[in-house]
């Protein structure tokens, strides 16, 4: 038996599967649209782990599967036995028994990852402290709605070097665009993956510089969970970064922005572009769960 394709990063794709992943997100955002029918996976279940919380993971989890026609079973870290000090091999080899495929969100990319080698069915890493690679799939697909193919694009990412900041290293090598990375000295993203990819990704500390020229500027919360209580050192270090007007008519005409929410109002982006009509944020919330049906589709086959 074949060994199952999972989504733990990125890079566990290609630049053409990437591609295909959205191309078939449109087609299924079209198709629930217009009422038409496209549940290939009746009975099929999906089991998704939190340890950390969640809005639209869950929601377009679920939703999702139950759009296909199967369903998704919610599991709790600490109302299983993951909470009480079961390997975290033990808890895959069980459940992939069980269930056709598992999405996890939690803390460590390590534990994503032994969870993957043990199952006997495809994982998807639906957030980790490292890397966040499902919202990408949704951020893409927004961007090829409104704008076509990103190569040879210039992204500009603002504030954190977080899992999202990582993701976007990684979509620029596969999908082929220039990412420049604007942050505070301190709170760069990882060295290693940074120099891995130095061909696609430049650091830049001037938030001015950085969106000269840009398509698109992205941002994230400034504190991501279990951050809090440097939340007070990392408004201070990142207000320059702040997604605002003046910043975005810096940046080239017609430039797109986005956030992944939760979003701190007048913190890394203003209230003004969060409520403004044309914004492709809600289109970009709401994508999560049409890419995300695109990858079950592309990990079930």
């Amino acid at each position: 038996m074949s060994s199952p394709r999972h989504l733990l990063t990125l890079a566990d794709l290609t630049g053409d599967e990437f591609r295909r992943i959205i191309t078939r997100a449109i087609e299924l955002k079209a198709l629930q649209r217009e009422g038409t029918a496209h549940a290939r996976y009746p009975g099929k279940v999906l089991a998704m782990v939190f340890a950390k919380a969640s809005t639209r993971t869950r929601v377009s989890f679920e939703v999702g599967m139950r759009q296909l026609g199967g369903s998704a079973l919610f599991l709790s870290a600490a109302d299983t036995q993951l909470g009480r000090g079961e390997p975290i091999e033990d808890t895959a080899r069980v459940l992939s028994s069980m269930v056709d495929l598992v999405m996890i969100r939690t803390h460590e990319h390590a534990s994503v990852e032994r969870f993957a080698e043990a199952s006997s069915v495809p994982v998807i890493n639906g957030l980790t402290d490292d890397f966040h690679p499902c919202q990408l799939l949704a951020d893409m697909q927004t961007w090829f709605e409104h704008r076509g193919d990103i190569r040879g694009r210039r992204v500009v990412w603002l504030g954190d070097g977080n899992n999202m900041c990582h993701s976007y290293i990684n979509a620029a090598r596969l999908l082929d665009f220039e990412l420049v990375v604007a942050c505070p000295s301190g709170y760069e993203p990882d060295a290693a993956l940074v120099e891995a990819n130095s061909d696609r990704v430049t650091i830049i500390s001037n938030p001015e510089e950085a969106v000269r020229d840009a398509d698109l500027l992205v941002t994230d919360v400034w504190a991501s969970m279990g951050q809090e209580e440097e939340h007070r050192a990392r408004s201070v270090a990142m207000a320059p970064y702040q997604l605002n007007r003046p910043l975005l008519e810096k940046a080239a005409p017609g430039a797109l922005y986005m956030h992944c929410l939760p979003a701190h109002r007048d913190e890394e982006i203003s209230t003004e572009l969060m409520a403004s009509a044309d914004t492709v944020i809600w289109d970009e919330a709401e994508n999560r769960l049409h890419a995300q049906k695109a990858l079950i589709e592309f990990l079930l086959g």
